[in-house]
């Protein structure tokens, strides 16, 4: 079936709902759930905080309403994958233009949705206790607190990062560090901080630690993304709410109208268990897949009672590309990272259209996160990524997004400058219809574009792909899912495009411009090199990091995700 889902009806109110959350503590959980979760982890000493008989309950109910759909959805993606992968080009679906043909609807946004109206600057960043004081000290106006791409999904990050959250709504969170020095909180009140907006793990994760057993008696491991969205829910939304924000969340990774048709149904169905009226949780879409580009409206619509806006997930996106396109040939082949800029006019396209789409919905269109982050020691590197940054928040601003993304908190003052020039005193530019745009689904697959304005694949780019990948995932392995590198910020999203354009410069055949091939022997030679020059030291993973980047980047065959297999055979245990 193609038709979308029906109007709900939406919570209307444009205040806080102080006392209608029924929480933790009063969740009839016994009536809900039939099937369980269940723990296999070793407890740590605050572990039972978070890991309550009530919150399990809470898990098992949203797993025995969604895992099978989540289960058909994963399979979906696979089917589209493979008919991409034969030839068939993504484009809008004629069966769902009349939604957005029709002029009428508008999404939640962010009306009775405190601390979301003014989103001009958000840090990323992952949620350990450290991270969690310096994000919300930041003086950004939203951090997004993030379970995905900057965090590496060990047990401890985890639990740590939820107890962390917990803590610092109650305003109750500080940490000391191996040295005696100690982290707290600015202020004890969390609406006088940036608010928090959490990103669990996408569908595709899953928690090997917490088994689901279904009412039929199977088991299977947890999804990863309900046990983040849940924990988080379950202990912090009623508490939001009283201090005066709300259950605000980024959703990664989604390919479709169908998978935001999910979250919506979690929504609803979490917001019914607890007591929460509906339209109480607001969600921002990272539109960071080829897929989704083609279905931001639709996207927009399924969530419309829940939904803040779309952001524009540029590394992702990238990534999704190569994947979508790896086998199509030398055509379909992007030039070295570095020089796939946001002026590329497959890129262009597509935060254009993403912009456009959002204010002719109502919602918040947010930009992306530059890749450039300062040195305190090298006043050089910060001279060249504050300029960097300018640049790219400038465009942002003037092409009518109402927020960005920084990685670092010296950044801040400047994406905040960039869009104070254009918004001044208003809180967004929502207001600002992009009428002028016209993006089809040629300007959206023309990734040609950025070869032909002559950008390059070089012998640097090589090196530098496998460098940046071997040395992330040997972060990674440790538990760090953010790492400075070379000046970058490097994630998961940074570390897939990485190995995927080795992956795709082999088997397309492409040669850099000196002409010399692309062929697994000589990147197997430049790894060679690379693992000569790392710097080594007592407990870390570069042999295991190898092996992983060899397999998903030299291998016969291309693993959708880097970190699904990784976490199965080094973080699962």
């Amino acid at each position: 079936m193609t038709t979308l889902a029906p109007p709900t009806t939406r919570r209307t109110t444009d205040t806080p709902l102080a006392d209608t959350a029924a929480g933790p503590a009063t969740w009839g959980s016994e009536s809900l759930a039939e099937g369980s979760v269940t723990l296999s982890a070793p407890v740590g000493e605050r572990d039972e905080e978070i890991l309550t008989p009530q919150a399990l309950a809470f898990l098992a109910m949203l797993h025995d309403r969604f895992a099978d759909d989540r289960t058909a959805l994963l399979l979906e993606r696979q089917r589209r994958m493979r008919r991409i992968a034969d030839g068939e080009d993504p484009d809008f679906n004629p069966a769902t233009r009349p939604v957005r043909d029709d002029p009428s609807w508008r999404v939640a946004g962010s009306a009775g949705a405190p601390g979301l109206e003014d989103r001009r600057v958000e840090i990323t960043g992952p949620t350990d206790p450290k991270m969690t004081i310096n994000a919300l000290n930041s003086g950004a106006r939203c951090w997004l607190a993030d379970a995905e791409d900057a965090q590496a999904p060990t047990w401890r990050n985890v639990v740590e990062g939820q107890l962390a959250l917990h803590d610092a709504i109650r305003g109750e969170l500080t940490f000391t560090n191996d040295a005696g020095k100690r982290y707290d909180l600015r202020s004890d009140k969390i609406a006088e901080l940036p608010t928090i907006v959490f990103r669990p793990r996408g569908w595709h994760l899953f928690e090997s630690h917490l088994a689901y057993t279904g009412p039929d008696g199977s088991t299977q491991p947890a999804s990863g993304t309900l046990v983040d969205f849940g924990l988080y829910l379950f202990h912090n939304a009623a508490e939001l709410i009283a201090r005066g924000r709300g259950p605000y969340f980024y959703l990664p990774k989604l390919e479709g109208y169908r998978e935001a048709r999910l979250w919506n149904e979690v929504f609803s169905a979490a917001q019914e268990a607890l007591g929460i009226p509906l339209g109480t949780i607001r969600a921002t879409v990272l539109i960071e897949t080829l897929p989704a580009a083609f279905e931001m409206e639709e996207i927009l619509y399924e969530l419309r009672d829940h939904c803040a806006g779309l952001n524009a997930g540029r590394w992702d996106y990238l990534f999704s590309i190569i994947k979508c396109f790896r086998t199509r040939g030398e055509s379909y082949v992007l030039p070295d990272r570095g020089q796939v800029t946001m002026t590329a006019p497959f890129m262009r396209a597509y935060t254009e259209l993403l912009v456009a789409t959002c204010h002719r919905r109502g919602a918040h269109a947010i930009g992306g996160m530059s890749a450039f982050i300062p040195d305190r020691r090298n006043p050089e590197v910060t001279e060249r990524a504050v300029a960097q940054v300018w640049a790219d928040k400038t465009r942002e601003a003037n092409d009518g997004f109402d927020g960005t993304w920084v990685a670092h908190p010296d950044l801040i003052e400047v994406a905040r400058g960039a869009f104070d020039e254009v918004l001044g005193e208003a809180p967004n530019q929502v207001s600002r219809l992009r009428d002028d745009v016209t993006v089809g689904q040629a300007e959206l697959l023309d990734v040609a574009s950025a070869r032909r304005a002559g950008a390059t694949v070089t012998g640097a780019g090589l090196r530098t792909n496998i460098s940046v990948g071997v040395r992330y995932i040997e972060s990674w392995l440790r538990g760090g899912g953010a790492a400075a590198i070379d000046h970058l910020m490097e994630d998961a999203a940074t570390a897939e495009i990485s190995r995927s354009q080795v992956w795709q410069w082999i088997n397309a055949g492409t040669t850099t411009d000196d002409g010399e091939p692309i062929t697994r022997e000589r990147c197997e030679a430049v790894l060679r090199s690379v693992v000569v020059e790392l710097p080594r030291f007592g407990g870390d993973r570069y042999a295991d990091a190898v092996a992983l980047f060899r397999e998903v980047a030299l291998g016969e065959e291309f693993p959708p995700f880097l970190t699904t297999g990784a976490y199965a055979r080094y973080l699962a245990a």
